[in-house]
């Protein structure tokens, strides 16, 4: 790391702190030529490939744009977005890789989605898993009503519809 005040190539770490929720680490440097302070910030790069092969930073950003349209309408404040993308973050972290295909970061939303708001969800899932009919439609409600049954959210063979939760 260069000194930005002498250009020095050397430089001493004086602190270390967890910066952005532990995905990051704060450094507070001095150069020994000028004795002058700064600090940098380290991160992991984590790439997404996008369909066109160009790859890009990983932005939590642009999972919450994302996210935005499908949850237009819906009870869902930024904070709640701001959380949905650290978790989506925090799990293809998780994975090991450094670059994840753009799509697999759309499929990582889901889940996290679901647990937020099912319109949204079965809005989100209708694009990033290809729905082509209404029978893709009941599937995925389907799965749903058969996930909070096991949950103990609803009754066995209840019909009552997803917004009346």
């Amino acid at each position: 790391m260069y000194c930005p005040f002498c250009r020095n190539a050397d430089s001493r770490v004086v602190d270390s702190r967890l910066a952005d929720d532990g995905s990051a680490i704060r450094r507070r440097r001095q150069c020994p030529e000028c004795g002058r302070r700064f600090s940098t910030v380290e991160t992991t790069s984590l790439s997404v490939i996008k369909r066109s092969g160009v790859g890009e930073p990983f932005s939590r950003g642009k999972v919450i744009n994302g996210v935005r349209k499908a949850c237009q309408g819906r009870p869902v404040s930024e904070d709640d977005l701001a959380m949905l993308a650290q978790e989506v973050e925090e799990s293809i972290r998780a994975s090991g890789v450094a670059e994840i295909d753009a799509h697999e970061v759309g499929l990582a939303i889901l889940k996290p989605l679901q647990k937020l708001d099912q319109v949204a969800y079965l809005r989100f899932a209708s694009v990033y898993q290809a729905f082509e009919s209404l029978e893709d439609f009941e599937a995925a409600i389907a799965e749903l009503r058969g996930e909070a049954e096991r949950r103990g959210a609803l009754p066995a063979g209840s019909q009552r519809p997803l917004s009346a939760r």
